[in-house]
């Protein structure tokens, strides 16, 4: 018999099915040309949401170092992230009168994207990466980095050793921990008395009303509200004390949390009306819940039919963006190498590798300069704006772009 599935947050069996998208390869587990044609491993993919905190959630948990001991996303590689990484940096520097006394760690700290910021103000830094390979780049440029899985464990051993931050950075990691309470419960034992946690993650909200059903993959195992993580620090001790909606990703929330005795300089009035907001939406509710799986249907139907009237006149199609999201997408509505040519990617770690599933060619992006098909559906179309304008020759010699979230729209 199989044990019940327990909300990662708040240990309850009380979830609610939200939307399957079948069984997939891991998104990011890329095929070597060597292994080409072979059936690769995949798992359930399963959306579901709690009953009792409101964490949507998938049931499936895939050993981490399954997922992120060898990882091939670097932040760098995007111009956006690298800028919006400076911008929050610069900002908190400012702020919090940040200096060589201070300390900022960041969890899953990738490549130093955003350390570097630190680092060129003088201020000492400290990055907690688990992907070897990355963690890697990111000593070899500079970055005090070490590889491993941030928690309550590790967290007390930084503890022990002295290592108290100011500042204390986990930037589209919270998605990934399979124990909530765990790595939440870790923040208190390292932020001094007045630090503070500044964590970003997709926002759920903006995930549902856009459609954004490629984001699910094995990875992304948590998708939060403001409730659900209002809920989650204040099991863990803590008091979310701000939080603003970005842009970026598709929709992402920034949240800022620290000891509930500590002294930070925001009140929660921005938290308070966030939560108001989402109960007049509909957060604990089923009806948005539905919605989104109705509308996920709904756009797997028109993007299929789509790219395959583009095929059936003659034209040859292509994609953009190797990404974990552009698997999932391909993967759930059945597209491969019968009618897309390759996939691009800026990535020198993807290229000439295969998309899991779907098991495409992965090429540098001058490839569409090269063949220039006709139509290149932008799988990473979170960052449609840098990459449109990376590509202005393509677009200028006739070639189109189709964005396909939160609906196909040709470019």
């Amino acid at each position: 018999m199989v044990a019940p599935f327990h909300c990662r947050a708040c240990g309850s069996t009380d979830l609610a099915v939200v939307l399957s998208l079948g069984r997939t390869p891991l998104a990011n587990a890329l095929v070597t040309p060597s292994n080409a044609g072979r059936t690769e491993e995949t798992f359930p993919l399963t959306l579901v949401r709690c009953r009792s905190c409101s964490l949507v959630q998938i049931d499936e948990t895939v050993p981490p170092d399954k997922l992120f001991r060898h990882y091939a996303y670097f932040s760098s590689f995007s111009d956006t992230m690298v800028a919006h990484a400076k911008a929050i940096a610069d900002r908190l520097i400012q702020e919090r009168r940040l200096g060589p006394a201070s300390l900022v760690i960041e969890a899953a700290s990738n490549d130093g994207y955003l350390l570097q910021h630190y680092v060129k103000a003088g201020i000492p830094v400290l990055g907690i990466e688990p992907a070897e390979n990355i963690a890697q780049v990111a000593i070899d440029r500079g970055i005090r980095t070490e590889s491993e899985f941030f928690g309550r464990s590790y967290a007390g051993a930084l503890a022990e050793r002295g290592e108290h931050a100011d500042i204390v950075h986990a930037n589209n990691v919270l998605a990934h921990v399979p124990d909530l309470p765990g790595f939440v419960g870790g923040l208190p034992l390292i932020l001094k008395p007045d630090g503070l946690a500044v964590i970003e993650a997709p926002y759920l909200k903006d995930f549902l009303d856009r459609c954004e059903f490629d984001t699910i993959y094995h990875e992304h195992l948590s998708y939060f509200s403001v409730t659900a993580l209002d809920r989650l620090f204040a099991s863990q001790g803590l008091t979310l004390v701000h939080v603003e909606r970005l842009p970026i990703h598709g929709g992402s929330i920034r949240v800022f949390g620290g000891h509930r005795t500590g002294q930070a300089p925001y009140d929660r009035s921005e938290v308070n009306r966030l939560l108001a907001q989402e109960q007049a939406w509909g957060v604990d509710k089923p009806a948005v819940y539905e919605s989104f799986a109705t509308r996920v249907s709904g756009l797997k139907d028109s993007l299929r039919g789509l790219l395959g009237r583009l095929k059936g006149e003659g034209k040859r199609l292509a994609a953009y963006g190797a990404a974990a999201k552009g698997a999932t997408l391909l993967n759930y509505i059945g597209v491969g190498n019968d009618t897309l040519e390759f996939v691009a990617d800026r990535s020198t770690y993807k290229q000439g590798n295969l998309m899991p599933g779907a098991q495409l060619p992965i090429v540098p992006p001058s490839k569409l300069l090269e063949d220039m098909p006709d139509y290149v559906l932008l799988l990473t179309w979170n960052f449609a704006d840098e990459i449109l304008a990376q590509q202005a020759e393509y677009r200028s010699r006739g070639g189109k772009f189709i964005i396909p979230i939160p609906e196909p729209t040709i470019l």
